[in-house]
């Protein structure tokens, strides 16, 4: 990872590791549909009223901010993406799950049903679209699944699979069901695997990650 200069407009394209998957494949699953848009690098403390030389340098700090080149781990990118919410909005949408750190015995099962708070009013928290929820490394989970969202989109992303590498798997729902691995030549000669699990929500934007922790089960 190093950094962009900053005086010149520059476009730096890369595919991440989950699209050199897709790619890989050649069966049609690599497909570039949408976009978003993030400011992951950018600090706003920085913006400056008080600038002595006026309105015109407040953003002068931020404006002069580094930015990152484009880097190929998709769990590392984009975590805050830019959204649209209605005019007068106080407060930011945040997800709720329950837990800081998620963690589960070899085998052991667990259902989420992610909530967004701030969005739809206090009787309303579960977004119409779902949730995505992306696991960092697909392989410490024997089963990975959302459901409740029945649209061809989260049909197709939650029958994907993938094979044999430390890459992210991504599913949709309303409901994320989890089962830890039972492999234990996975665990090495540790005792844990640990990755992330990073929910987003569909409508609201709002983002969330979450530790998860594995735990070999010796007997």
């Amino acid at each position: 990872m190093g950094y962009l200069n900053n005086t010149t407009v520059t476009v730096d394209a890369i595919l991440t590791k989950k699209g050199r998957e897709l790619l890989a494949r050649n069966d049609g699953s690599f497909r570039i549909t949408q976009f978003s848009l993030a400011d992951d690098e950018v600090d706003y403390t920085l913006y400056n009223p008080d600038h002595p030389s006026g309105s015109a340098f407040y953003g002068e700090a931020i404006e002069n901010m580094p930015i990152l080149e484009a880097f190929p781990d998709e769990t590392q990118v984009m975590k805050y993406k830019l959204l649209t919410l209605p005019r007068g909005t106080a407060k930011l949408p945040v997800l709720e799950v329950g837990y800081t750190t998620i963690s589960l015995n070899q085998g052991a099962s667990l259902s989420i049903t992610p909530q967004t708070l701030n969005y739809l009013g206090a009787n309303t928290t579960f977004e119409s679209s779902g949730y995505t929820a992306t696991i960092g490394d697909s392989r410490v989970l024997s089963t990975f699944e959302g459901t409740g969202i029945n649209t061809t989109d989260a049909a197709t992303l939650n029958s994907t699979s993938t094979v044999g590498t430390n890459v992210s798997r991504t599913v949709i729902g309303t409901t994320i069901n989890l089962t830890a691995t039972t492999v234990n030549t996975l665990f090495g000669t540790s005792n844990t695997l640990n990755t992330t699990l990073t929910l987003t929500g569909r409508d609201s934007g709002a983002r969330l990650t979450v530790p998860l922790n594995i735990t070999k089960v010796t007997t």
